[in-house]
């Protein structure tokens, strides 16, 4: 399997300093009780926002402590190409951050940071997606007119780095059984093959069978992990992805292991009582679970939904029924968005001269997990993306090279980008019908 090559642009290790004469006189901060923030911003992507830590004047920022990252851009082939080609009429492509005093956010429509003011730096993408660079490691004065010592300063640490992926390609929706392809460039080869069906249909043992695997010990991992609650009324249960390779064997799996039921008295899943996907691979002649995947339906305006996700760590020879948390967050019903984990960020520190590979869940005796998590798992390790309600939906899948020794390492994010993408279903308001694949009454119908 070939790469496609990205290139990450890192901004971290922020922080503001602000000389005491110009305090009263130009921002009227204090940095022990003043909140500062930046928006950051490339052109093509969409703006991030992050805070900025003030410290006082005299303090200098020490030299090889480890990276906190602020905010990352992650480009493609064609994001390169198409910053290049601009850059032949507006010279270099720049990062413009915008520094701002006060809290985050609106207050009546209106923006409640004041503008301190902005930083524009070039980046020389050139050779982006073979060699990392550094940009800027150190204080740039804030705005036109702020010159030695006496300025306003931010600390920077902009980098770019090599970040090749795997780009998988479901050519249907995961519910329709469909094949699924590696993307590099302008050519599409089938790779997977996917199996939707319901645990408790004809096709319930076909992970087993296919693989000589044992229905029992996969049984219990399912039992034990999982809650096979048998509740009256609304619920959708029993949901199963299996991904095979060309020769037919199956890699990787997902399984619904807790129903996503409505909470009383409503028709949505709610947070308190998520529904939950087992990420399985195999081993041992029998399923092991890889991961835990929770969904539900956030309440309130954003109306969205609810993730997060574990990775599961083996106890002495048994599963712990709790995981390590690799990924949280909430994605739009209507527009969907990318799931994603990336752990140079959620708060997390990176050392910024770390380039040594990652291990992969598969290349240690018991598959990592008995491992901190933060050793298998470094930078940007996978997304997926995840339609909307109502639209078609053929997740698009990245995933990093250094997390792909294998076959089942990629099979298992693609198992993964299938149970996300199904969850957007399974959190659908229970007043809204499901399409006819999703129907266990049509499943047995046609079985």
């Amino acid at each position: 399997m070939d790469p496609c090559p990205f290139v990450r642009v890192l901004i971290g290790n922020l922080a503001l300093r602000i000389p005491v004469a110009s305090k009263p006189a130009r921002s009227g901060v204090h940095p022990s009780s003043s909140p500062c923030f930046c928006k950051i911003k490339l052109k093509y992507f969409p703006q991030q926002t992050a805070i900025v830590p003030l410290i006082p004047p005299e303090t200098q920022f020490p030299d090889g402590q480890v990276q906190t990252l602020a905010a990352s851009f992650h480009l493609s082939k064609a994001d390169l190409d198409k910053l290049a080609a601009k850059s032949l009429f507006t010279g270099k492509p720049c990062l413009k951050i915008s520094i701002y005093t006060g809290r985050r956010g609106t207050t009546c429509g209106i923006n409640s940071g004041r503008l301190l003011g902005r930083v524009s730096l070039p980046l020389d993408l050139t050779g982006a997606e073979t060699r990392s660079s550094v940009f800027q490691n150190g204080w740039v004065s804030v705005g036109k007119d702020s010159k030695g010592s006496n300025s306003t300063q931010i600390h920077l640490n902009v980098r770019s780095e090599p970040d090749p992926r795997f780009v998988f390609q479901f050519d249907g929706e995961p519910e329709c059984s469909p094949q699924v392809f590696q993307i590099q460039g302008n050519i599409r080869q089938p790779v997977f093959t996917c199996k939707f069906s319901f645990r408790s249909s004809g096709d319930r043992n076909h992970m087993s069978r296919s693989s000589q695997l044992e229905p029992c010990s996969s049984r219990s991992w399912l039992t034990s992990l999982g809650s096979e609650r048998e509740r009256p009324g609304k619920e959708r249960k029993g949901w199963s992805i299996t991904v095979h390779d060309l020769s037919g064997s199956p890699v990787a799996a997902a399984s619904m292991v807790t129903p996503f039921v409505a909470s009383p008295g409503s028709d949505r899943v709610s947070r308190s009582n998520p529904g939950a996907w087992l990420i399985l691979r195999p081993g041992d002649g029998t399923w092991k679970p890889w991961g835990r995947l929770e969904a539900w339906r956030e309440r309130g305006s954003s109306d969205g939904l609810g993730y997060r996700f574990e990775l599961l760590l083996d106890t002495n020879g048994g599963m712990s029924t709790t995981g390590i948390l690799l990924s949280e967050s909430t994605l739009g019903t209507k527009k969907g968005g990318k799931f994603a984990i990336d752990m140079s960020g959620n708060g997390r520190s990176t050392p910024a001269n770390s380039n040594s590979p990652a291990c992969s869940p598969r290349s240690s005796g018991d598959y990592g997990y008995g491992l901190w998590p933060y050793c298998l798992y470094r930078g940007f390790v996978m997304s997926s993306t995840v339609e909307g309600e109502g639209k078609c939906s053929k997740p698009s899948v990245e995933v990093s090279v250094q997390h792909v020794n294998c076959t089942e390492d990629a099979a298992a994010f693609v198992a993964l980008a299938a149970a996300m993408d199904l969850s957007m279903d399974a959190c659908k308001l229970f007043s809204q019908k499901l399409r006819k694949e999703l129907c266990q009454q049509q499943d047995n119908m046609l079985g």
